[in-house]
């Protein structure tokens, strides 16, 4: 009995070229994203810095909300002695305080070929992806909070540090709009890559249709995990990467390796249709089980299923209705 095709590098029937790279075509429509501003204060993490913002961070400073106490250590800071404390216990106690801060989102987006895909005047994946990086960019900077931006193919391509101005954001925005989607995936080397780039900790949100080796993916995220970051994985798919094209007979293109083979959609339909969808829960069963969040991203439905998901709002699959 042959074995169903695994869905990685046969699902993109290459379409007609679409206008991925055009000055005309923008990435962000703040009128359109208006109505997301006040969602941001469901976004929680726990990070780093000093900033005043929304956020709260894991460092014990001086602001107005009190945490708890700790026992009293040479060194210490003598002005947060409670002597109220030491007058009923007769033990001195230093009062610990939660800062408030600013979050850092580390933007990645895949540019890689696969990415390119996009069939029946639906949006690219890429351009979808842009638009989300470009959206929650915007999003951050009005809380606020800063955003950084890194784009990979085989490895990591750019990377723009964190930033919170409007300057920052039409740099970012700038450098989405001049990329071309081409080569292959490395997303595990581009991680690598950018470990010492990712000073902050913040929250890392990967844009990607994550058509690559799921073990070396998830291994690439231990540093992250290591210190603490949130991780986010926006899976951006087109319906035909589902479904398979409703055509007779189809010439299947690995978009970045040029392999083909031609096949009937209708002989392979359900078993391609069950593989692609156990991969996908596959990935994001061994996401969840390391507390990394996994959201599937339909290119019909891009903007609100991506800032829900980004919100911890959204559970389950776009697919299912």
């Amino acid at each position: 009995m042959s074995q169903p095709l695994a869905p990685p590098r046969i699902p993109a029937v290459r379409p007609p070229p679409l206008p991925t790279r055009s000055r005309g075509v923008s990435v962000l429509n703040p009128a359109e994203l208006e109505r997301f501003r006040n969602l941001l204060v469901f976004a929680q993490a726990t990070v780093e810095g000093y900033f005043v913002g929304k956020h709260k961070s894991p460092y014990r400073g001086s602001s107005a909300e009190f945490a708890d106490y700790q026992e009293y250590s040479p060194g210490d800071d003598l002005g947060h002695l409670d002597w109220r404390v030491y007058g009923r216990s007769r033990r001195l106690f230093v009062r610990r305080f939660e800062e408030e801060t600013d979050m850092v989102v580390y933007l990645v987006v895949d540019r890689s070929a696969s990415m390119d895909y996009g069939r029946d005047r639906r949006s690219t994946k890429f351009l979808v992806a842009a638009k989300i990086a470009a959206a929650l960019a915007y999003l951050m900077l009005g809380q606020g909070d800063k955003a950084a931006l890194a784009t990979f193919a085989n490895r990591l391509d750019t990377f723009l540090p964190p930033g919170g101005t409007r300057r920052h954001l039409h740099r970012m925005v700038s450098e989405l709009e001049s990329i071309q989607p081409a080569s292959t995936t490395g997303l595990a080397s581009a991680l690598a890559d950018c470990v010492p780039l990712f000073k902050k900790r913040g929250r890392l949100v990967i844009l990607s249709d994550f058509l690559m080796d799921r073990a070396a993916l998830l291994d690439a995220l231990g540093p992250f995990l290591h210190r603490k970051f949130e991780i986010l994985l926006l899976q951006v798919v087109d319906p035909d990467e589902v479904n398979l094209p409703a055509v007779s007979v189809a010439k299947f293109v690995d978009m970045e390796t040029d392999a083909t083979v031609q096949v009937e959609p209708e002989e392979i339909r359900a078993a391609y249709r069950e593989t692609v969808e156990r991969e996908q829960r596959e990935l994001a069963r061994e996401a969840n089980a390391r507390r990394i969040q996994h959201a599937l991203i339909s290119t019909e439905r891009p903007y609100l299923e991506a800032i829900e998901a980004y919100l911890g709002f959204r559970q389950g699959n776009p697919w299912s209705g």
